[in-house]
């Protein structure tokens, strides 16, 4: 008979990390450091567990505890690293002045370590610095030193960060060709898989962030799809939400909102706790979303958010008071940004041209010009088709202002060819409307009509509500009064549901009594919603005592699940109580509109939770199919469904082996 050796939680934790199985390494070296204290190496194996899978406060422990075996062990340039890495984690938190004195602390550990690839990784931390102040002579500098540091070293990882540095700056002081054929050999070498996961990760984002600056969004589109697909690979949270935001960008200039803002949405569950610097960044994104669709309340409260997160939410902001009829206050606003010295060139750039707009609205031409003409400036400098035509909408507009409507028309179709080539269909009809508003200021009613009706049909489409409108009152028709504020398309998408429900929860308030009961509901409550964010669930709604949640991959709904009974188990061990719940899972094709689902799959969906017992997780065979659990799966089982006509297959997972 053979004998099968269980490796320990230690062993089996350490393979998972290396094999970049996150979720399992997590779990299995929390379990091993329970047993006994881990080692400062199986310690940074922990935090990277960690990070990967957006638990930046257990990461952030873990690397401490690390850092403080490194220093016991006389290693200082290992506790060097592991002090900018915990640097690095509380700057993604906003703690500055922590994330300094850890800086600082790394620099003094390396100050009598003479010449050593540690020093690489003090360099590079020392170019982001000069990057963040905008000195390109500091970054430069430091780009070449970490290059040489890396090439000598033999250190592929500080090799790319060194091109990605230069790169970057040489883009930020208009050397684009230059500086996008090395983000370019950077990022080929993250592609490759030459470079470790957290490299090739941050070398994705900052490519993506570099070349949608330039709004180069083609190349941005083209390193976007590539970095979706390395994620999806790495089985990997936290971290994509930066990358995410990104996509968010690149899909909504596309066009597609509602799938944009929920790539959004999903980046704010994925970055909430994680990099609160990204997270406004992801707040403004749905800000810019929902103003597009003229819902005006959302967007406000998602530009307050990326505000309160430190991001500026401009030109968002002032086009929002814009549409609220506050040309003055809209002015101020977006005045404010440009003069607090926050922005580069290519940021100046982005705002500037919807300055044009609301200073023309404001009634100060001359603040228009200038605007213009700086905004003409950059996107000379930096040869941008994208930058040209919102330069060419902006001085369109002053033409018109000015009585030149057939100068005017042909900046307006010049702007439009460029949008449309550069397959941007709301700026495209934009400029199409405005060029209906120029043909017929020159006496042109039936072009004038023609082109008013084409981007009117774009607007419908897209759902652009605000600017639906104004091509309806422009072609003179009534807008009725059942005319929504904002519009969201439906779409058909791919979704793992949950389905989650207290059991015998009329006997326990019975039982309890309200009081009581409404205390335990509030917990239950406030428990399942953090770990809905913590494995990227989109809270649909709340049903009776339970809740509709959806997810974008079936592996984060079966992690969730697993996280949810264990959670509830413990709890049940040290405090003598807490609710069972019943989780159904099922992945299936739903109709996606104004923040909810529906369809025939949700039903079964229902169905299929209610099919389970307290503390038990039933999933369909479709999402087996979609990712095999790396937990115990029961043998499969037909069952009815009340209203389904076919039987469906499902299983149970165990939560707690």
């Amino acid at each position: 008979m053979s004998q099968v050796l269980e490796r320990s939680p230690l062993e089996a934790g350490r393979d998972a990390v290396a094999a970049h199985s996150w979720h399992e390494g997590f779990d299995l070296l929390s379990e091993a450091d329970k047993l006994e204290p881990l080692s400062a190496e199986d310690l940074e194996a922990l935090a990277q567990a960690a990070w990967w899978t957006g638990r930046l406060d257990q990461c952030i422990a873990a690397r401490e505890r690390a850092h403080s075996l490194y220093i016991e062990a006389k290693n200082p340039r290992r506790a060097a690293v592991v002090a900018l890495q915990v640097a690095d984690d509380y700057f993604g938190k906003l703690a500055h002045s922590i994330g300094a004195g850890w800086f600082n602390r790394a620099e003094r550990l390396l100050a009598d370590e003479g010449d050593c690839v540690e020093q690489g990784h003090l360099t590079l931390m020392h170019g982001k610095s000069a990057t963040a102040a905008g000195d390109h002579e500091a970054a430069l500098q430091a780009a070449a030193l970490t290059l040489d540091i890396g090439t000598r070293f033999g250190d592929r990882d500080l090799q790319a960060f060194g091109l990605l540095l230069e790169g970057r700056t040489r883009v930020s002081m208009g050397q684009v060709k230059a500086g996008l054929a090395l983000l370019d050999e950077a990022t080929v070498a993250a592609v490759s898989g030459e470079l470790s996961p957290y490299s090739s990760g941050i070398i994705y984002c900052v490519a993506i962030g570099s070349t949608a600056s330039l709004a180069d969004y083609q190349r941005a589109g083209e390193w976007t799809e590539a970095s979706q697909r390395w994620c999806e690979r790495q089985s990997i949270a936290g971290f994509p939400g930066v990358c995410r935001v990104h996509r968010a960008e690149i899909i909504r200039l596309r066009g597609s909102w509602a799938e944009a803002e929920s790539e959004a949405r999903r980046a704010l569950n994925e970055l909430q706790g994680f990099n609160l610097e990204f997270a406004g960044h992801g707040f403004n994104e749905i800000g810019e979303i929902r103003l597009r669709m003229g819902d005006l309340d959302e967007a406000r409260d998602a530009f307050r958010q990326a505000h309160e997160l430190g991001h500026d939410p401009q030109p968002g902001m002032a086009l929002l008071l814009l549409a609220e009829g506050k040309p003055e206050a809209a002015l101020a606003s977006i005045k404010r940004s440009l003069e607090s010295g926050n922005y580069d060139k290519l940021g100046r750039c982005r705002l500037l041209s919807p300055m044009v707009s609301v200073a023309i609205a404001a009634g100060e031409l001359d603040e228009a010009r200038a605007a213009a003409d700086e905004a003409q400036a950059i996107a000379d400098e930096y040869d941008s088709p994208v930058l040209q035509a919102c330069g060419l909408l902006s001085r369109g507009e002053l033409k018109l202002v000015d009585g030149e409507p057939a100068a005017a028309l042909k900046n307006f179709r010049e702007a439009w060819q460029l949008w449309r080539q550069a397959d941007l269909p709301y700026e495209a009809a934009r400029a199409r409307m405005m060029m209906g508003v120029a043909l017929r200021a020159g006496g042109d009613e039936d072009g004038a009509v023609l082109e008013i009706q084409a981007a009117r049909s774009v607007f419908e489409k897209l759902g652009a509500v605000l600017d639906l409108r104004r091509t309806m009152d422009l072609l003179g028709e009534e807008i009725a009064e059942g005319l929504p504020q904002s519009a969201a398309p439906s779409t058909r998408a791919q979704k793992t549901f949950m389905f989650t429900d207290i059991v015998s929860s009329t006997n326990l308030v019975g039982v309890m009594g309200d009081e009581a009961w409404e205390r335990v509901l509030a917990w239950h409550d406030k428990t399942m919603r953090q770990l809905f964010m913590a494995n990227c669930g989109e809270e649909v709604k709340q049903v009776g005592d339970g809740f509709f949640v959806a997810f974008d991959e079936a592996s984060e709904a079966i992690e969730c699940a697993v996280a949810i009974q264990r959670k509830l188990a413990e709890h049940r061990k040290e405090s003598g109580f807490a609710p069972e719940v019943r989780i159904g899972l099922h992945t299936t094709q739903a109709t996606a509109k104004a923040g909810d689902y529906a369809g025939k799959g949700v039903h079964e969906a229902a169905r299929i939770g209610a099919l389970a017992g307290g503390g038990e997780i039933v999933v369909s065979k479709d999402v087996v199919d979609a990712h095999k659990p790396r937990f115990p799966l029961s043998p499969f089982r037909s069952v009815e469904l009340k209203g389904v006509d076919q039987p469906v297959a499902v299983a149970s997972i165990d939560p707690q082996l």
